[in-house]
């Protein structure tokens, strides 16, 4: 029975890591490869900065629901890593011990939030804050809703909607989803693109929100594939509504970043 059991997760696994790896938003994403060209002008990095602080900070809300709605200790506790690091509470490591800051190009990308100190500097808004001021942005210009297009509204409201969802199948698949989505590359491709905007004519705008992202998000993934193992063997697991909630959330995903685009080409921004 066990043999069976394990080869029946094997395929689920495969099912769900394919329909990640084959989503439009993972195959083809035409504005982060256009970013990563470098040729984004000051406004375009700033309307870039807005929209990415309005998803980033309202994400807050549906990692708390994601809490909330947790279906077991083991996945109740993986959320508030998440939810207490993205408030400030960096990750207790040795390499954290010897930081001693807030800086994200220093704190640690691994380790436990469960003893870890809280920093109101080391909170991931800060550190957009102090990205976005080189750039003339500041507190009243990032992170509120009401500086969301349609298209980025549409994207946090899928994060309430389905990531937060009180269906344990649904919920879990789209945090596998939004993770491995997360780990697949998008920030190594804003990485580029800001590195050459950088040189080019902003030298002292700090990296360290997107570099240290790009950092974690193995680790994330890592915490989703073991969060599939606990599920699949949960009673009451429902395949069909974890490959559901995945494809929701990564359609969730595309809305966001087709937005950007079109906003980039001229066309508008538009939820869906």
């Amino acid at each position: 029975m066990a043999v069976a059991t394990d080869a029946a997760l094997d395929t689920f696994r495969h099912r769900a890591t394919a329909l990640v790896a084959n989503h439009p938003v993972v195959v083809d994403n035409p504005y982060t490869r256009w970013f990563a060209r470098g040729e984004a002008t000051r406004d375009e990095v700033r309307h870039l900065t807005v929209q990415f602080s309005v998803f980033s900070h309202l994400f807050i809300e549906a990692q708390l629901r994601k809490v909330i709605n947790a279906g077991s200790l083991d996945t109740y506790r993986a959320g508030k890593e998440i939810l207490l690091n993205e408030l400030g509470v960096v990750f207790r490591s040795e390499r954290a011990a010897a930081a001693e800051g807030v800086d994200p190009a220093l704190v640690s990308t691994e380790g436990t939030v469960d003893g870890g100190r809280f920093r109101f500097g080391a909170a991931h808004f800060e550190w957009l804050l102090r990205f976005g001021r080189p750039l003339g942005l500041g507190f009243a210009d990032l992170g509120k809703r009401r500086h969301g297009t349609l298209a980025t509204l549409f994207f946090c409201d899928e994060l309430l909607r389905v990531y937060g969802s009180e269906d344990p199948s649904i919920a879990e698949g789209a945090s596998f989803a939004v993770e491995h989505w997360a780990a697949a590359g998008f920030w190594k491709e804003l990485i580029q693109g800001l590195e050459a905007f950088k040189a080019r004519e902003c030298p002292d705008l700090p990296l360290a929100f997107w570099t240290w992202h790009d950092k974690v998000e193995d680790q994330h993934a890592a915490h989703t594939d073991d969060e599939l193992v606990e599920a699949f063997h949960a009673a009451g697991f429902d395949g069909e509504r974890f490959l559901q909630g995945a494809t929701e959330m990564l359609d969730g995903v595309k809305v966001f970043w087709d937005g950007l685009e079109r906003d980039r080409t001229g066309a508008g921004a538009v939820g869906r």
